[in-house]
């Protein structure tokens, strides 16, 4: 799909939106987002962002974003359509008693748990305004934990389940450049930010494609949890992260469903221990 890669990617349709949902109610939408399209508002008009095309869907003014992800990120975002139902879900992110789990393809090899401690803040040192870093604690910086499970390593990859234990900006890609194992197809956390910044002024470039191994970065938003109701929302692994795990990985399907069985039952032993 080759739109999805440029600097402006396709307007949402209202018939591609509705596959994306995955729950409704008088409270609720939660969505499937794709790994080319933002959250937020932006200039290019509602059917530009996931929160515009859900306003339109549900014919409102006001909608609540209770969850979002980067946006080439995919995986599941939650809406809520009034404030009290805002105000639960964001307290359980806030709280710790709504949880995420995310499938990630990484550079480099791990073959054990890694648990990373650190704080975060901006990188004084990128033209990239909204770059993290690792760093000191100070008054400005923000404890950040993730919990990467190796599901499989193979041919200088690593497939992977991960929790974070903190919601942080840009938390699980500052991460896993932190342990030498940046995500497939980063172009802001990973060798040269230079491919950001290019990439942002001038769109994709199909010399990066080799380098990246992916046209986005390879996390996918797999699980959203309530402990407290027990709500929960799972989004199957998306074509593109299938098709590289396939030809790069060389999975077949169906270890590929056990895989991600497999990270499923991580995050609820996750879930009991943290």
């Amino acid at each position: 799909m080759n739109q999805s890669i440029s600097t402006e990617p396709p307007l949402v349709t209202l018939e591609d939106f509705k596959q994306w949902i995955l729950f409704e109610d008088e409270n609720l939408l939660v969505l499937d987002k794709p790994g080319w399209l933002v959250c937020h508002p932006s200039k290019n008009g509602p059917f530009s962002s996931l929160v515009g095309a859900s306003k339109e869907y549900l014919c409102t003014e006001t909608l609540h974003l209770a969850s979002r992800l980067d946006r080439e990120t995919s995986g599941v975002v939650l809406l809520a359509k009034n404030r009290k139902s805002a105000s639960y879900w964001q307290k359980g992110i806030e709280h710790k008693t709504v949880r995420r789990s995310y499938l990630a393809i990484l550079e480099g090899t791990i073959t054990e748990q890694k648990s990373v401690s650190t704080f975060l803040g901006n990188d004084p040192h990128s033209e990239v305004y909204v770059k993290q870093r690792v760093t000191e604690k100070s008054h400005k910086s923000k404890y950040a934990e993730t919990i990467f499970f190796p599901l499989l390593s193979r041919d200088g990859y690593t497939f992977c389940s991960v929790a974070t234990l903190t919601g942080r900006k840009h938390q699980i890609r500052v991460h896993a450049q932190w342990i030498g194992c940046p995500l497939v197809g980063e172009k802001l956390y990973g060798k040269d930010e230079n491919i950001y910044l290019e990439f942002c002024s001038t769109g994709w470039r199909s010399e990066w494609a080799e380098k990246l191994g992916m046209y986005r970065q390879a996390l996918h938003g797999r699980c959203l949890t309530d402990t407290q109701s027990h709500h929960q929302f799972v989004s199957r692994l998306p074509d593109d992260l299938q098709d590289f795990l396939s030809s790069k990985m060389k999975l077949q399907s169906q270890e590929l469903n056990d895989l991600v069985d497999r990270a499923d039952q991580e995050f609820r032993s996750c879930l009991i221990s943290n």
